[in-house]
């Protein structure tokens, strides 16, 4: 008798536990099913706020829009989406547009302030944008610094090179190189805007359109894509950089880079070891080259008698 209670008793706990697994393996299935049901849902319902990531808004047109002092005809729809192009792409060029936007703050002041002694429209600093970022890049070609000029066609315009030393980067001789450039091509397109489209494409490659197509006007020349785009991207550049928050961009007034602070010494001696110089003048030579990107190598020979000018931070 004893011993069928002891059978019925484990048998009563062993029912236990199945009931009790088959309960979890229900109570499961019913969340597994709830969860396909709400995934399905998502997938196959319209999108609503609840599942929304982020809210995109394509830039507005500005209404009125001059490049140089010459206006713009947006009511020409093929010209109004161009511009509305390059505003789509740069807007939302996140992070190189907060740069430049960073770094115009350092760097305009030094651009404005040749622009308006060399008689060039201020707007043209926004070429130098679309060049470079305001960046010391070099270009697929070999165009180098902001202004991004050739090996073979700086020297015309007053920029030394030699192994050592790349005018190229001085950001000041770059930019009245520039303007010498831009008011040579002014003087012989009779127009800015055919001027920056020069400095992208050369003279001879918008003098051969202008003459094959027999138009005077950029915005009325079938151009290549790149020189199509370039004066557009210059345009949305401006706008962007002038007023940022339409554009998205909220930057605070420190974190934007401050102007750089220096001394001027003239360099004019052969032989110069540039790390010795650093440290005679209490600086690191990462800190001179810094200040100075015309600077290529630690020496500079100086054998065709030069003369620099090197930037050291006050």
């Amino acid at each position: 008798m004893q011993k069928q209670q002891t059978i019925l008793k484990r048998g009563l706990q062993l029912l236990g536990v199945i009931g009790f697994v088959l309960i979890m393996i229900a109570i499961a299935q019913s969340f597994i099913g709830k969860a396909e049901g709400i995934s399905n849902q998502h997938l196959t319902s319209p999108v609503d706020d609840r599942f929304e990531v982020q809210k995109v808004f394509a830039p507005e047109l500005p209404t009125d829009v001059n490049f140089c002092g010459e206006v713009i005809d947006l009511s020409d729809i093929e010209i109004s989406e161009r511009l509305d192009r390059e505003l789509v792409v740069n807007s939302f060029l996140h992070s190189s547009t907060i740069l430049i936007l960073k770094k115009s703050n350092r760097y305009f002041p030094i651009i404005e302030k040749i622009l308006l002694q060399e008689g060039v429209p201020d707007d043209m600093k926004y070429l130098c944008v679309a060049e470079s970022g305001l960046s010391q890049v070099v270009s697929p070609a070999g165009a180098a610094g902001f202004w991004q000029f050739m090996k073979t066609t700086a020297p015309a315009y007053s920029l030394y090179i030699d192994n050592e030393i790349d005018e190229r980067y001085n950001i000041e001789k770059a930019t009245y190189a520039a303007c010498k450039y831009l008011k040579e091509a002014k003087a012989k397109f009779g127009s800015w805007s055919l001027a920056a489209a020069a400095y992208n494409a050369g003279n001879n490659g918008i003098m051969k359109q202008i003459n094959f197509q027999n138009q005077t006007s950029y915005y009325d020349l079938f151009l290549n894509e790149e020189t199509s785009r370039y004066i557009f991207r210059i345009i949305a550049l401006k706008y962007i950089i002038e007023n940022p928050k339409l554009y998205g961009f909220h930057l605070k007034d420190e974190q934007l880079y401050a102007p750089l602070e220096v001394r001027r010494y003239t360099v004019s001696q052969n032989n110069i070891d540039w790390v010795e110089y650093a440290n005679r003048n209490d600086i690191s030579y990462k800190t001179l080259r810094y200040y100075n990107p015309q600077i290529r190598s630690s020496t500079w020979a100086n054998i065709k008698n030069q003369q620099i000018e090197i930037l050291l931070p006050k």
